[in-house]
């Protein structure tokens, strides 16, 4: 029983084994066609190249100016994290902390951002008229408006389990707003707040359509 058991488990490692090996066909053909020539990498095949070149690597760099593109995609995505961050940590505390009719209503409008589909045509126009069109600060405030709906709803879960008696604590002791944020809440939700920088910054860094229309 233990020997068949064996062998079993051997087969289906053998199995995982080959299933990934077929998965990883396509990456070699990529990077083994990388160093052939053009007439050699036109052939689609896993054979290695008669003559390695790496002038293609260069080409792809300079003529694909894949360094400055590297740095605007850093800076679109790294200033729409810092900003959806702040300001999403801020309205999900203000949300969590009004709970009446009124922060509700406002707060579910800003949840309901993540589900509305996007009116690109609408958009555009918009995009237009305030001239922020192909232009550095519109596309960092198209991801800071795309991004910030779902911080906020990930923030709200976290902020709400504060007590309020820490506010209450912080007030009689002198705080004012901003310190009051800054100073004792802001510091405590810094593990979530790590978690929505990484989302959004991956969000932002993969996100192609915006850019693709926008710039």
């Amino acid at each position: 029983m233990q020997t068949k058991k064996k062998a079993i488990n051997f087969m289906k490692n053998i199995l995982a084994w080959l299933i990934s090996l077929i998965m990883l066909i396509p990456l070699v053909l990529i990077i083994v066609n990388a160093f052939k020539s053009d007439a050699e990498a036109l052939t689609l095949t896993l054979s290695l190249p008669k003559e390695w070149t790496f002038s293609n690597f260069v080409t792809v760099i300079e003529k694909g100016k894949l360094l400055q593109s590297f740095l605007n995609s850093l800076l679109y995505a790294g200033c729409a994290t810092i900003i959806v961050v702040l300001f999403g940590s801020m309205a999900a505390y203000i949300f969590s902390r009004r709970r009446d009719g009124t922060g509700n209503a406002a707060y579910m409008y800003m949840v309901l951002g993540i589900v509305i589909p996007i009116n690109y045509v609408a958009l555009m126009k918009v995009m237009q008229v305030t001239h922020l069109n192909n232009s550095v600060p519109g596309i960092i405030l198209l991801y800071t408006a795309t991004q910030l709906p779902f911080t906020v709803f990930l923030l709200y879960g976290f902020v709400s389990k504060i007590p309020v008696d820490l506010d209450e604590a912080a007030v009689i002791d002198g705080c004012g707003p901003v310190r009051l944020f800054f100073g004792i809440i802001f510091p405590m939700m810094r593990s979530s707040i790590v978690t929505a920088a990484v989302l959004c910054f991956l969000n932002t860094w993969n996100e192609f359509v915006m850019p693709l229309y926008f710039l």
